[in-house]
C-alpha cells in the first residue's frame, strides 16, 4: 500500500495526508506526534477517505492517544485543536486502545495577547499531561486550577456500521406489493441507522426499529464499517439548566434595578 493507499480525505482539508505522510515514513518502532483541528476526528462518513483514513489508523492499533490542547495557542486560529500521537509499537498494556486526554483547561493566560494566542502552557501545565498519559489510567488530574481528564477506549469503540434500512411499497390495504416473492422498497421511506460495532445489529433492529416499522429490512448489500472519534461527547459533562423560578427572580430584582435607576436619572 503506498503513503495515501488507506484513502484521501476531501479536497480542502489536507490534514489526514501529513498524517498518512508522517506514518509511512515511521520505523516499526517509530512514534509521532502531529496537531490538528478537529474535523479528522469525525469528518466523513462510513466510507469515505476520512473515516477509512481513522479505520486504518485502529486496525493496525497504531493510534496511542489524542490530547485536546486549550483553544487560544496559537497566533493564527483560536479553534481546538488536538495532538495525534501515532506508535507502530505500543506497549503491550496500550494494545487495542486509545488513551483520550482532554487538557482544555490546562494553562495560563498570557498577560499579552500575540495574534489569537492568548493562552500557553507552563512548565506545571506540561507536567500535568505527561502525568496523565504515562499512568494511562482514568481519572481527573488536578494542580490548583489546571485540570487534565483522560480516558481509555479499546479501538473498537469508535467502530460501527451504517445500515440502510428499506421499508416495503404497500397496497390500499396496507399489504405489501410482492415482485417475484420479494417486496419491493419504498425510497421515499429509505432511512440509515449507524450501529456501534460491539452492539449486535439483529438485537439494535429488534429495539429501536422494528417496534416501528415491523416490515423493515436491511439491505446488506449497501452496509458500510465507519470509524469516528466522538472527542467531544466523551468529555461532555451535562449541567441542569437553571429552576424557573430562579430565573424569575432574578429578573424581578433586575426589573426594581433598573427602576431605581430610572428614578436616579429623571430625578425623582
Amino acid at each position: 500500500m503506498g503513503r495515501f493507499g488507506a484513502g484521501l480525505p476531501a479536497i480542502g482539508d489536507s490534514q489526514q495526508l501529513f498524517m498518512l505522510n508522517g506514518v509511512a515514513k515511521l520505523k516499526d518502532t517509530g512514534r509521532m506526534a502531529i496537531i490538528q483541528n478537529g474535523s479528522p476526528l469525525f469528518k466523513g462518513d462510513a466510507g469515505s477517505g476520512e473515516s477509512n483514513i481513522r479505520g486504518y489508523l485502529l486496525e493496525n492499533d497504531w493510534l496511542e492517544a489524542i490530547i485536546q490542547i486549550p483553544n487560544d495557542m496559537f497566533y493564527n486560529t483560536g479553534i481546538a485543536t488536538y495532538i495525534w500521537i501515532v506508535s507502530k509499537d505500543k506497549s503491550a498494556e496500550r494494545a487495542g486502545k486509545v488513551q483520550l486526554i482532554d487538557a482544555s483547561k490546562c494553562f495560563v493566560k498570557r498577560r499579552k495577547s500575540l495574534g489569537n494566542k492568548r493562552n500557553e502552557f507552563t512548565a506545571e501545565c506540561i507536567a500535568l499531561i505527561a502525568k496523565a498519559y504515562n499512568e494511562f489510567a482514568e481519572g481527573v488530574y488536578e494542580d490548583g486550577a489546571l485540570v487534565v481528564e483522560s480516558k481509555i477506549k479499546a479501538n473498537e469503540d469508535f467502530k460501527y456500521s451504517k445500515v440502510v434500512v428499506e421499508q416495503p411499497v404497500c397496497d390500499e390495504d396496507s399489504k405489501p406489493i410482492l415482485k417475484k416473492g420479494k417486496p419491493t422498497a419504498d425510497t421515499s421511506k429509505r432511512d440509515t441507522e449507524t450501529i456501534p460495532w460491539n452492539e449486535e445489529i439483529d438485537a439494535y433492529m429488534e429495539k429501536n426499529v422494528y417496534p416501528y416499522a415491523p416490515d423493515a429490512w436491511i439491505d446488506e448489500k449497501k452496509t458500510k464499517i465507519g470509524y469516528e472519534i466522538p472527542f467531544t461527547r466523551e468529555f461532555y459533562k451535562y449541567v441542569a439548566p437553571r429552576k424557573s423560578e430562579d430565573i424569575y427572580a432574578n429578573l424581578q430584582a433586575l426589573n426594581a434595578q433598573e427602576e431605581l435607576l430610572m428614578a436616579k436619572i429623571m430625578g425623582r
